[in-house]
């Protein structure tokens, strides 16, 4: 096991790791985009972004985009890479604000998480139909990991934090079963040059009726592509 520090609040420091990465010349078979905040107050990463949009979302878009080429070259016809993006149940009650991503108009800590968590899956989508295009030996998929027992709940209401620590024990998943899913995407022979699906309790599962709408992905896409200053290769693909 070796270590590379990577903050995804950091565009910088994204594009920093991937170039630590990539002077390795290591294969990459699995990214796991797992990084995240929840509920936090309005406040701005070091680019300018709101904080949940900009961690949750636009930091795993980057780095995924960045390391494509090294993904696409690890993956074979019997063995693709394989990307696995953590998104929430909350993405089913998210909007998605094109014309304000940034929240700025109306900030609520609840809606700017689930509207990254929303992101994160039609991100997902439209990334496999990407690689499917393009015949890359990579998939995409995203996954719902359940309630789990972390330290993400920092920021709820203390009568929350207070109902967690009484309930935790029995409604909430402890965090080896809460990766159990993300484990499954990323190593089971059954997802095996599987993309394109939603996935709870290693099952697949269906999403938010809006993720599949292709416009809007293709949107967010071309969108994302602009707000972290990359070129937008999928412009090209129907």
């Amino acid at each position: 096991v070796e270590f590379l520090y990577c903050d995804l609040a950091s565009m910088k420091s994204i594009r920093q790791f991937v170039q630590k990465f990539r002077a390795k010349n290591c294969p990459l078979h699995v990214l796991v985009n797992n990084a995240g905040v929840m509920l936090v107050p309005e406040r701005k990463t070091e680019d300018g972004f709101e904080e949940h949009f900009g961690l949750n979302y636009l930091g795993h878009f980057l780095l995924t985009n960045l390391l494509l080429d090294t993904l696409k070259q690890s993956g074979t016809h019997s063995h693709n890479a394989r990307i696995i993006t953590v998104s929430s149940a909350t993405h089913y009650v998210g909007e998605l604000h094109l014309d304000d991503l940034q929240s700025r108009c109306s900030y609520s800590p609840h809606g700017a998480y689930a509207q990254s968590k929303l992101a994160l899956v039609l991100f997902t989508y439209r990334l496999q139909h990407l690689l499917t295009a393009n015949g890359s030996h990579v998939t995409a998929n995203v996954v719902d990991p359940g309630v789990v027992n972390t330290e993400l709940y920092e920021h709820v209401f203390w009568v929350v934090k207070m109902v967690k620590w009484m309930t935790a024990w029995l409604l909430f998943k402890t965090p080896e079963e809460g990766a159990s899913t993300t484990i499954y995407a990323a190593v089971s022979p059954e997802m095996e040059g599987v993309g394109g699906c939603y996935l709870y309790n290693e099952e697949r599962t269906k999403s938010a009726d809006v993720t599949y709408d292709e416009e809007l992905q293709r949107r967010l896409w071309t969108e994302s592509c602009k707000m972290v200053e990359i070129s937008d290769e999928s412009s090209r693909v129907p």
